[in-house]
């Protein structure tokens, strides 16, 4: 049984320390004392700050705890990956004084609260993938595996990549890409006519990848990429499996396929066989949930509700709460509307 939250606000962090702490005749404690025996108390601190930065931080003390307890196996990659952000940037600003000054002018205090965020920040990715892993259906998995899991296929390509330079107008850069275009489609002119006039369409391929490709890797061998499938190389050749999944052994694409490469043509040569369905449920989870989330970012939202709403929060300030409440709901209508920028949530 998950144990009751109740969130005191950051008063818990205002109120550590070591030594005695100063106290005003009404017996508050304080935080910062003058000559004249007046001081500004923990609370009258703790109201200032509550309507400025506090509920970022109570956000961020929310989700440490309960990430923290739901994903205790995650720690130390997440520790791992907050300490690699730091170092990277200490790498890049020399020393930490001068890592500091920006981070303060940033709004950062100090590295570790900066690191905190990148820490909490991985831990929250791990909920929502988790969320949303654990709530696709079976329904789901069987349509994804009807129409997106592929057999390997032995597959070449022949690429042509446009001439673009960063120092070309924007016509010019049409102008170039208009032209590798051209020079695909002359090179699926020469297949269909090699295919028309009964020769070896293998054969006539290789000749072509060998004079036209601009892929060095491959145009020697034919534009032979071997035995491949979704994820075997760039994700830019994720488009030549599926182009090549609608054609048979020993057929070339009639039609260009386009990457941020350039442009290909293919041939596939041989199909393998497809992974079972039971071989390929955990493969087929982790890209459901990466499309999924890609398409819908208003699941984010519903994993992190669900996630806090499990440990039972309970925000007792009125007003911390009531600005939670608000935030939460605005977070929902931003998601909603697709205008979503991508930040922790």
């Amino acid at each position: 049984m998950k144990k009751k939250v109740f969130i005191l606000g950051v008063c818990s962090l205002l109120l550590c320390g070591c030594g005695k702490i100063p106290t005003l005749s009404n017996g508050d404690e304080a935080v910062v004392t003058f000559k004249d025996g007046e001081m500004i108390s923990v609370n009258d601190f703790y109201e200032e700050i509550k309507n400025s930065f506090g509920l970022n931080t109570l956000i961020n003390m929310i989700d440490k705890y309960v990430f923290e307890a739901e994903f205790p196996d995650e720690l130390d990659d997440a520790n791992a990956y907050a300490d690699a952000v730091i170092d990277q940037l200490l790498s890049n600003y020399g020393s930490e004084e001068d890592l500091l000054a920006a981070l303060q002018q940033a709004g950062f205090q100090s590295i570790d609260a900066y690191r905190n965020n990148y820490y909490i920040g991985y831990l929250q990715n791990i909920a929502i993938e988790t969320y949303v892993k654990d709530n696709i259906t079976e329904e789901e998995l069987k349509e994804y595996y009807e129409n997106s899991v592929y057999p390997d296929m032995t597959i070449s390509h022949i690429l042509i990549t446009p001439d673009v330079t960063d120092d070309m107008s924007d016509e010019e850069q049409e102008e170039a890409e208009a032209e590798a275009q051209e020079t695909i489609e002359s090179i699926i002119d020469e297949l269909n006519q090699a295919k028309e006039n009964g020769e070896d369409i293998e054969s006539v391929f290789a000749s072509l990848a060998e004079e036209y490709s601009e892929d060095d890797d491959t145009k020697e061998d034919g534009g032979n990429l071997g035995e491949i499938n979704i994820g075997s190389l760039d994700s830019n050749y994720d488009e030549l499996v599926k182009a090549a999944n609608d054609l048979e052994d020993g057929e070339y694409s009639t039609e260009v396929i386009t990457t941020e490469l350039g442009y290909h043509v293919i041939l596939k040569t041989a199909t393998g066989e497809k992974a079972s369905y039971d071989d390929s449920v955990d493969s087929m989870k982790e890209a459901i949930t990466s499309d999924k989330i890609s398409e819908d970012q208003s699941l984010m939202v519903d994993a992190i509700r669900y996630y806090r709403d499990l440990y039972e929060l309970d925000i007792i300030d009125s007003e911390l709460d009531s600005q939670y409440s608000i935030y939460m709901n605005n977070l929902i209508n931003t998601y909603n509307n697709n205008n979503s920028s991508g930040k922790r949530v």
